[in-house]
């Protein structure tokens, strides 16, 4: 039995395009102001926390947003990034310059496990914050309303790392047994196991990550039962 899914974002619910495309085109524009304008405020935690990682403890904003921005480009997972990211696409979510893209059997999927009562859950290296503007303002309508809670790198951890979906689970409240994964990621998939979890992994056409044994792939939510998976 399971009692709950835990949803990826990039390459499983939605186009690894969209979201580098647009989510990540949409940072890298808007950086070097946001950094410059908010310095002393909201960007703080950002500055600092970049400036310790790259070891550069005297970067200014234009110095710290070409850090960002390298990161950005070569897709480095780090906490001050998506923390950036998550602020300034919210005002482009609001504004209807971005939309959470979804393949289409994704909805559909969500919304019959869902009303069969299963929780559902989004775990994904994008700040909370963005995860819930992907889903509250998703093209063709909010798909917020079917989602219990949403995990980050901040709130859990390292995707790769099983402890961090020990820890995910112990915030649902569920058996380790008792949760599926889904990724495009054989290493998250991997992680997820050796925490106990049950996995399916997402091998969608197009999508960077080809799919590696011993782990059971499909190429579409349709074809996936969570009652199935025992």
């Amino acid at each position: 039995m399971i009692d709950a899914v835990v949803v990826d974002i990039e390459g499983t619910t939605s186009p690894t395009a969209a979201v580098r495309e647009d989510l990540y085109g949409y940072t890298r524009e808007r950086l070097p102001e946001w950094l410059a304008e908010n310095s002393s405020a909201a960007a703080a935690p950002v500055l600092d926390a970049t400036r310790e990682l790259a070891g550069r403890p005297y970067a200014d904003p234009a110095e710290v947003a070409a850090i960002l921005r390298g990161w950005l480009d070569t897709d480095v997972k780090a906490e001050p990034l998506k923390t950036a990211q998550g602020v300034i696409c919210a005002e482009g979510f609001r504004s209807g310059a971005l939309h959470g893209e979804f393949f289409p059997d994704v909805p559909p999927a969500l919304a019959a496990w869902h009303a069969a009562g299963l929780a559902l859950y989004v775990y994904s290296s994008g700040s909370v914050r963005n995860q819930q503007d992907w889903f509250a303002f998703a093209r063709g309508g909010s798909l917020s309303g079917l989602i219990s809670g949403y995990f980050d790198l901040s709130t859990a951890g390292g995707k790769r790392e099983p402890s961090s979906y020990d820890k995910i689970a112990g915030a649902i409240g569920a058996p380790a047994g008792r949760i599926l994964f889904l990724s495009d990621h054989p290493d998250e998939l991997d992680a997820a196991v050796a925490a106990g979890w049950r996995v399916v992994g997402l091998a969608r056409p197009g999508e960077p990550n080809p799919p590696r044994p011993p782990h059971h792939w499909v190429d579409t939510f349709a074809d996936i039962n969570p009652a199935d998976q025992v």
